[in-house]
């Protein structure tokens, strides 16, 4: 409750601020007759930052590190007794303390000693909260008459407040470069971890997927087959079959829209199609799954063939009703893009509409559309809850788009589904595939980037 208290706090008075800021510039600026360096917004803006970012940022430090220091705390409490546990029994022991002062389910009896820590706990925290709520006030207070004394039609605030935006995307930028390497990094010292267990020649090209290992030595169970290969080709079955639905659906519908539908069609038309990227994919799961595997399978035996329940073929049409949009709308904003000059000189020239779109606009827009696909596919690649619901978890090597297949993302989920041991090779399997799929997405990238740049020199 003290954190909401204090960002609607910070958030009014950042407001406050900003109102008094100007109201001071515009009046000092009327009393000495001159013209102020930076507009009021500039100096309202970097009064309402200077009020607002130290706290914050105070704030997300304690956020970050503030089970940390109560657990230490909680610890200290304990006395002797704690540091004598082991670590898993001390780990357990501290997650009771916690539930308890939650209110909610332990592993044990709540004993009076138990009650005791909790209620320490809760009062810790409590006060912890009570403290950041105080310290963060009157940060803000700090700032905002530090700041307040900075106001003046002289005072370059428009410099400073650019100098913040830069810095603020730099940081954000640096953030996403160091999570995707962060990302990138973890994946790939897991999967290194997993290869030492399992062979790359066997992961790569091996026919039989069957992950499942004994976990104790006493245990009966399988010794484990890690052969990729049937998730790659149920992957880029079903993949291919989605894409037969999407790209020539999606690809007409964009030139109708662009190229031969009136303003009030296209207007209508697009955004209802862009309705179906925001569908959830479980209720694409759940329409594969209840309704187009069911009509799949009975037109199939009413005309002699063996569907199964649960089949490529059903899970790659719906997925590629899914990713449709992607393709429209994409390529619809390339051929938009196309200069008109293009259209002109070609319909002058004495083309059709029809020569002019096939022979003019479609290859002018290629990188655009290239873009869309390789979104579609990497979108595609990526889909798990159409695959589980509909397609199935038997990794079967076949092409056949009625039977049953699986996919790598479908693995990765059951891979890691329950509690897990991440010193087998079951679970570290899971981010070996992870870093196959990671390695075909960026290859796609690459092929993509090298068609763009060769069509982009031909038609610039």
């Amino acid at each position: 409750m003290q954190l909401v208290i204090l960002l609607i706090a910070l958030g009014g008075l950042a407001a406050i601020g900003y109102y008094l800021a100007r109201r001071k510039l515009l009046g000092a600026a009327a009393r000495e007759s001159i013209r102020p360096h930076s507009m009021p917004g500039y100096h309202g803006w970097y009064v309402a930052v200077w009020c607002a970012l130290p706290s914050a940022v105070v704030l997300l430090i304690w956020l970050l590190f503030e089970e940390r220091i109560l657990e230490a705390l909680l610890i200290s409490s304990l006395g002797p007794e704690a540091a004598m546990l082991s670590g898993e029994m001390l780990g357990l022991l501290l997650n009771d303390i916690r539930n308890l002062a939650a209110g909610d389910a332990v592993s044990r009896a709540a004993d009076p000693a138990l009650l005791a820590a909790a209620e320490r706990y809760g009062a810790m925290r409590d006060t912890a909260r009570a403290a950041l709520l105080g310290g963060g006030l009157a940060l803000a207070a700090a700032g905002l008459a530090w700041s307040w004394h900075h106001v003046a039609p002289a005072f370059r605030a428009r410099h400073r407040v650019e100098k913040m935006v830069r810095f603020a995307l730099i940081l954000a930028s640096c953030v996403a470069v160091v999570t995707t390497v962060g990302i990138i990094l973890s994946v790939l010292f897991e999967s290194i971890r997993f290869f030492s267990i399992i062979p790359v020649g066997e992961f790569l090209f091996g026919l039989e997927w069957s992950p499942q290992t004994a976990i104790r030595e006493d245990q009966i169970g399988s010794s484990g087959a890690f052969g990729a290969v049937p998730l790659f080709t149920g992957t880029l079955l079903i993949t291919l079959i989605a894409m037969l639905v999407a790209l020539p659906i999606g690809l007409f519908s964009a030139v109708y829209m662009a190229e031969f539908a009136s303003p009030r069609v296209r207007n209508t038309v697009k955004p209802i199609l862009e309705i179906l990227a925001g569908v959830p994919t479980v209720v694409y799961g759940f329409f594969a799954a209840l309704t187009v595997a069911p009509a799949l399978r009975g037109f199939g035996n009413s005309i002699g063939l063996d569907v199964a329940s649960e089949s490529a073929l059903a899970a790659g049409a719906v997925m590629g009703i899914m990713i449709i949009p992607f393709i429209s709308s994409l390529s619809d904003d390339a051929i938009v893009a196309v200069p008109r000059s293009l259209r002109e000189g070609s319909l002058a020239m004495g083309a059709t509409r029809s020569e002019t779109v096939v022979k003019v606009i479609l290859p002018a827009a290629l990188p655009g559309i290239v873009a869309a696909c390789l979104l579609a596919v990497s979108r595609a690649i990526g889909e798990t809850m159409i695959v589980v619901m509909a397609a199935g978890l038997a990794a079967k090597l076949t092409a056949n788009p009625l039977d049953a297949v699986t996919t790598v993302t479908a693995q990765m989920v059951t891979l890691l589904v329950g509690d897990q041991e991440f010193d087998s090779a079951k679970t570290l399997a899971a981010f070996a595939l992870g870093l196959a799929l990671f390695l075909a997405t960026l290859a796609l990238n690459v092929l993509a980037l090298y068609i763009a740049r060769k069509y982009r020199e031909q038609y610039e």
